[in-house]
């Protein structure tokens, strides 16, 4: 196990401890596939990936890209409701919300992917009463959708259409990110600890954010119990 792993082989860092607040992507992290992904690669007109390809290079900015992208996208309610029917969630995730909510840890989901596609996702399979922080998706007609922008902010260092780091700094309490990707490289910077799978693992290394790579959430709740154990106060936390 991977968590397993760097708690053996990492260092210990100090920090006092009250309440915690879990802020989880989404895609790739909670789902097993970037639903937006997915729905591109089955409902997307010609040039989303053209605007995939020019986010990556650095030329437009999430939000962005994420706008023009949606506004491709070719599909009924009926198509969209089937097809994030079929999509799956990691299947240790409900047994990390309950570990997390028995402890009194508050979880929300933040994300910068579409906020209906994980609504029905995460009520289909029976977690429909956590909170949802994510981009707006709205019909525009039969077949034609736009995406808003509820939660972005004008100084998100990298424009992104949810901003990760406000919500961080909305909270009062001591945050762990869980995440996977580059929407979560900022917001690592301002969590207290990191959950990481993918790519956020490489960058949370470079940067020297304290975390722990994990595959899944089997490896994140048996990570729970030292991010959370008391003494004097104060939580002892392996990091990579």
């Amino acid at each position: 196990m991977r968590g397993a792993d760097n708690a053996a082989s990492g260092f210990w860092r100090e920090t006092r401890v009250s309440h915690w607040t879990i802020l989880c992507d989404f895609d790739g992290t909670i789902a097993v596939d970037d639903t937006t992904d997915t729905l591109l690669e089955r409902f997307g007109r010609p040039g989303w990936e053209a605007l995939e390809s020019d986010w990556k290079a650095g030329r437009i900015n999430s939000h962005d890209c994420m706008a023009g992208q949606v506004a491709l996208l070719d599909m009924s309610r009926a198509e969209l409701d089937a097809h994030l029917d079929a999509r799956a969630v990691d299947p240790g995730f409900g047994a990390f919300v309950a570990a997390a909510h028995a402890r009194g840890m508050h979880l929300v989901v933040v994300s910068d992917g579409l906020d209906y596609a994980i609504r029905r996702i995460l009520a289909r399979t029976g977690f429909e009463g956590l909170p949802i922080v994510a981009n707006h998706l709205r019909q525009n007609g039969d077949r034609q959708w736009l995406l808003q922008f509820p939660h972005a902010s004008a100084d998100c260092r990298i424009g992104s259409g949810t901003c990760k780091c406000a919500r961080a700094r909305a909270t009062h309490e001591h945050t762990l990110l869980i995440g996977d990707g580059a929407s979560d490289f900022c917001v690592a910077e301002a969590a207290d600890f990191v959950f990481a799978k993918g790519k956020l693992i490489p960058h949370c290394r470079n940067k020297n954010i304290p975390h722990a790579a994990i595959d899944g959430f089997d490896d994140a709740l048996s990570q729970l119990p030292a991010l959370i154990a008391m003494r004097h106060g104060a939580v002892r936390v392996a990091t990579a």
